[in-house]
């Protein structure tokens, strides 16, 4: 009930007409957006398991209620999409892992310093955007946030650790929010990993999961709760995002990557659950596709060459897309041939996991998005938009000329209030 007066407030003043009040222009300018996202929100999570705050706050503000991620349905490459309104082919951030066949760089998540350079990070994302027009950004623990990107960084900024606690994260947000408005920052980013850890361990479906979306349904209470009893609830315009979907996988389905192709053939191979890109050494490509078409089932995975990929996965033209890709089929993962004996002996082994990376298409790929606050209209489902098409939404928040950008501008006025 607490929370529900949470969201009338946040109602009411959305709804205050201009001559409600004289600084409502002033308010507007000033206003500032919080960007917020749970890794791995899968599309139909909020029906699954138990989320009273974000479901209130879907029921109450805008509801995307299917937000198709680009291709490779990966955490890195959608999470840079979203604040960018580039495609992965636009701007290289092509997977979580990358090889650089122009320099030999190899980009992981586990290389902090290679995550750290604005080498790898192409495009212009929202708070660069912001901070090249004058407004200040913050920055919790999300994709690119900390390189610097065109010359510029965020106001602020936290090299990324894993294992800092949820509700620091959110303090600092509020503490951010407490600034005066002269050194609030306008673009706020925030970041929870939990969802996803938890559907990888243990599946979509599972107790666990459930548990871990409840904490940072918890975690977004406490941040509302907060406002309102500042009385700020009508100086945030808030966006709770995603980046990905969850399908849950039988480990014993698997197809083992080291069968279909001799790695000698290869200069370099980038494998995860789901995909496999291969740049093969010079003069070897043919000799290498061969190899592969001639061993693979097409029941479990799919073959491309680069120049043959669907025209719907924009995912051509960039130099780090591998020459030869291989892309499971749902719930089919790949597996090194080195790694399956130890995968077999984990009394885990039959239990559901979770994965992601597949076909951008998959229902079980598609995630889910919320806006609730001055800018956006009430009460309001939207069926289906792309991860590309909000970096225009945020852009028009901010009140801020957006940078060149793959999204459909008509997002805007489905999803931002008229007046």
């Amino acid at each position: 009930m607490r929370f529900l007066t949470v969201v009338m407030l946040l109602l009411l003043v959305s709804c205050a007409k201009p001559e409600q009040t004289e600084s409502a222009a002033k308010d507007a300018a000033q206003t500032s957006l919080l960007i917020i996202s749970i890794d791995g929100l899968r599309h139909d999570y909020l029906q699954l398991h138990q989320a009273p705050t974000l479901s209130q706050l879907a029921t109450a503000g805008v509801q995307v209620k299917q937000l198709q991620p680009v291709f490779p349905s990966k955490t890195f490459p959608n999470h840079y999409s979203l604040v960018t309104g580039l495609h992965p082919e636009k701007h290289g951030i092509v997977d979580n892992s990358i090889y650089d066949p122009a320099t030999g760089r190899m980009f992981a998540l586990s290389k902090s310093e290679e995550v750290g350079d604005g080498f790898w990070w192409q495009g212009e994302p929202i708070w660069i955007t912001a901070e090249r027009q004058g407004k200040m950004a913050a920055t919790y623990f999300y994709p690119g946030t900390e390189a610097e990107i065109n010359g510029l960084r965020p106001s602020y900024w936290f090299p990324y650790e894993h294992d800092t606690p949820n509700r620091q994260r959110t303090q600092q947000v509020l503490d951010w929010l407490a600034l005066p408005y002269a050194e609030r920052p306008k673009v706020i980013t925030l970041y929870f990993s939990d969802v996803d850890s938890a559907g990888h361990d243990f599946g979509p479906l599972s107790a666990q999961t459930a548990q871990a979306l409840a904490d940072v349904d918890a975690e977004v209470a406490y941040l509302m709760q907060t406002l309102t009893a500042r009385g700020q609830a009508g100086e945030l315009n808030l966006i709770i995002s995603s980046d990905h979907g969850m399908a849950e996988v039988d480990q014993r389905q698997h197809i083992v990557a080291d069968e279909l192709f001799s790695a000698e053939l290869a200069l370099n191979v980038r494998l995860s659950r789901e995909l496999i890109s291969i740049f093969p050494k010079e003069g070897a490509e043919d000799t290498l596709y061969q190899q592969i078409a001639e061993r693979y089932n097409p029941e479990q995975m799919r073959l491309y060459r680069k120049a043959d990929f669907p025209a719907r996965f924009h995912y051509q033209q960039h130099s780090r897309i591998a020459p030869i890709f291989l892309l499971a089929e749902q719930p089919w993962i790949f597996v090194r041939q080195s790694a399956l004996a130890r995968l077999k002996a984990d009394p885990t082994y039959l239990d559901p996991r979770g994965s992601h990376g597949y076909d951008n298409s998959e229902a079980d790929m598609q995630t889910t998005l919320i806006a609730i606050g001055p800018a956006f209209k009430k009460a309001t489902a939207v069926e289906k938009l792309s991860m590309v098409d909000i970096y225009n939404v945020m852009a028009a928040v901010l009140q801020i000329e957006p940078a060149p950008n793959d999204g459909d501008p008509a997002a805007i006025a489905l999803m931002l209030a008229e007046e």
